[in-house]
């Protein structure tokens, strides 16, 4: 977005770049910084998903993370600036929004969910036990009745020394006893025919219900169902309050964005020795040692070294000549020029530091 709409007003360019200053000063800050920043998830994405209606618990443990890396990140600054340059101060401000309140939505989320909720909140299993008391009873009547049927399948291979029986589940029949065909002219039999009832017979099984398994079925799949529109209302309410809190939490998501750029800007600054430009109110372009920042880049993984070079113009001709004539053959390097000083103008009005030993620009 900064690449997109450089500024053109001197006190918020310099603001920018003072902010880029101050973290390339503090190298162990920055560096904290940095790697608290890489547990960043996309907080405005899983905002404009939940206000789309096409969120899912993963995007509300998103917020609960972006939220505690936002903490972490104001904390580490408080720690070092008491007073950081106003463009610092701002980002150090949005971390901060609401402050109560969004501490209280953070341990609400974090509360409520599971470490790894599935993608879509139709398949339950997304809220966290010992958060919400029904949904915990709806899930130990279903757990406790799954457990009861395998109490139930050992009973019935004891009681018919069918070693081989088994409880299984399907989408037709649902649960249902399943033994090998060898055996299924013995439950047709008296006196077990009594109690199991055919339902399907295949080439190499015979399947059959009972009365309890039924009962029990039913137990099951109502306690699942249960639990699962519980969870459903919970998302509800949980996405509700996120939304509510929404200026709030974009607020620390532009701040975290901002905070990123500064932080890599800075780092940059470091590492490749970039410098800060002197604005000017008027036309002077004056670079002394300027290199292209992506053909430096390029060489730098290959162990090579751009050969720096210098440019001096004024619209006014106050500074410097108006106008430079540039010539040289085909691949001598006159566009690499012409697109490093475009660069190195967009770069400076975006707040950033240059690729340069001195700049001074209108």
């Amino acid at each position: 977005a900064r690449l997109a709409a450089p500024l053109i007003y001197r006190a918020a360019i310099e603001a920018r770049h003072d902010a880029v200053a101050d973290m390339r000063a503090a190298d162990e800050l920055r560096t904290a910084l940095r790697t608290t920043l890489k547990g960043a998830p996309d907080m405005q994405r899983a905002l404009n998903r939940l206000a789309m209606q096409r969120g899912g618990p993963r995007d509300l443990l998103a917020l609960a993370n972006g939220l505690g890396v936002a903490q972490q990140c104001r904390a580490h600054m408080l720690e070092v600036w008491d007073k950081p340059s106003a463009g610092l101060a701002d980002i150090c401000s949005g971390l901060g929004v609401d402050e109560h309140e969004i501490d209280a939505l953070r341990a609400q989320l974090s509360a409520a969910l599971v470490a790894q909720p599935p993608v879509l909140a139709r398949d339950g299993g997304f809220i966290a036990d010992g958060y919400d008391e029904a949904l915990d009873a709806a899930r130990r009547l279903r757990d406790e009745s799954r457990r009861v049927i395998a109490g139930l399948q050992a009973d019935y291979a004891a009681q018919t020394e069918i070693k081989a029986l088994k409880i299984k589940h399907n989408g037709v029949l649902g649960y249902h006893i399943d033994v090998p065909a060898a055996h299924g002219d013995k439950l047709m039999a008296p006196p077990f025919d009594a109690t199991f009832i055919h339902r399907q017979t295949l080439a190499n099984a015979v399947r059959f219900s009972t009365q309890k398994l039924s009962q029990l079925a039913g137990e099951i799949s109502q306690a699942a169902e249960t639990a699962l529109a519980l969870e459903s209302d919970l998302f509800d309410r949980l996405s509700a309050a996120c939304l509510a809190a929404r200026p709030a939490l974009e607020a620390r998501a532009a701040a975290l964005a901002e905070l990123d750029v500064v932080a890599g800007l800075a780092e940059l600054a470091h590492g490749r020795q970039w410098q800060r430009p002197v604005m000017h109110d008027d036309t002077r372009f004056i670079i002394e040692g300027g290199r292209h920042p992506v053909v430096e880049a390029a060489l730098l993984t290959a162990n090579g070294r751009f050969i720096a070079n210098r440019c001096a113009l004024d619209g006014a001709a106050q500074t410097a000549a108006r106008l430079t004539l540039l010539t040289g053959p085909n691949m001598a390097g006159k566009s690499t020029f012409l697109r490093q000083n475009a660069l190195l103008a967009i770069l400076a009005q975006i707040g950033s530091f240059v690729p340069a030993e001195r700049a001074e620009i209108g």
